[in-house]
């Protein structure tokens, strides 16, 4: 082979190489093209992933309030009709019987075993809802509100548990919330109306995208995005009602 020929065959291949490779390669507009539309394709998956888990943690929280008044109902029909105590103190005011837990606040921390409505549960873990992180104040698992200005009694100011009989429109009378209050948002497991004086301690907390899953006095459970008592320096908290329609026994 000679000289101009193996040139000619050298050069034949370079050309084959550089052929393949503006082929095979990518430059690097076509590199920033791809990269931007990754961006675009992570910046709309993200929200629709969040919002489905959400939707998750949502309907988790509503089975575990349907459970939660289904106790409350049994716990009435075995005690003659009167509901389930919000709480009450031993002598010494030592041991909490709650509607949720029994705590030993003695200890430190608080030894805590199943509440009052633990024989109808049987999972003390149905108290935490999925969806709520926050300061639980003792609480091993917290999420929820129990009714105390009207249904389950405060034997601090002497007010006795109903009897389920007295409940008017008991399908739009809340036993059990999402409840919280502050910001950022800490537990509170004893539901106040908003006349009550410690109300700023005991709201809703509509933490599903707005909402908040109740379980009304009928049994049911249902959602609500309306919010009353709004204040902005707490403004994912409020009331189910201007006044105590949502809350009391008529």
């Amino acid at each position: 082979m000679t000289v101009e020929q193996r040139s000619s065959r050298a050069l034949g291949q370079r050309y084959i190489r550089d052929g393949l490779r503006a082929r095979f390669g990518f430059s690097l507009i076509e590199l920033l093209v791809v990269v931007a539309i990754i961006a675009v394709v992570v910046a709309v998956m993200v929200p629709i992933v969040t919002t489905a888990k959400e939707s998750a943690r949502q309907t988790k929280c509503a089975s575990n309030l349907k459970q939660l008044i289904s106790a409350w109902t049994l716990y009435a029909d075995d005690n003659s009709g009167r509901a389930c105590p919000s709480y009450y103190f031993d002598w010494n005011t030592n041991t909490e019987y709650a509607w949720d837990f029994v705590l030993r606040w003695s200890s430190s921390p608080p030894d805590y075993t199943f509440g009052l409505l633990a024989r109808y549960t049987k999972n003390h873990q149905i108290n935490s809802c999925p969806s709520f992180v926050g300061n639980g104040w003792g609480r091993p698992y917290t999420g929820y509100a129990y009714n105390t200005t009207y249904i389950g009694g405060d034997p601090a100011v002497g007010i006795p548990p109903c009897f389920v009989g007295q409940i008017a429109r008991p399908s739009r009378k809340v036993v059990f919330a999402d409840g919280g209050f502050g910001n950022p948002v800490s537990a509170q497991n004893f539901l106040r109306a908003p006349s009550d004086p410690l109300f700023s301690a005991g709201k809703v907390h509509f933490r599903h995208g707005g909402f908040a899953n109740i379980a009304y006095a009928d049994g049911h459970v249902a959602r609500s995005n309306k919010k009353y008592k709004y204040d902005s320096k707490e403004p994912e908290c409020g009331a189910l009602s201007d006044d105590d329609s949502a809350y009391s026994l008529r």
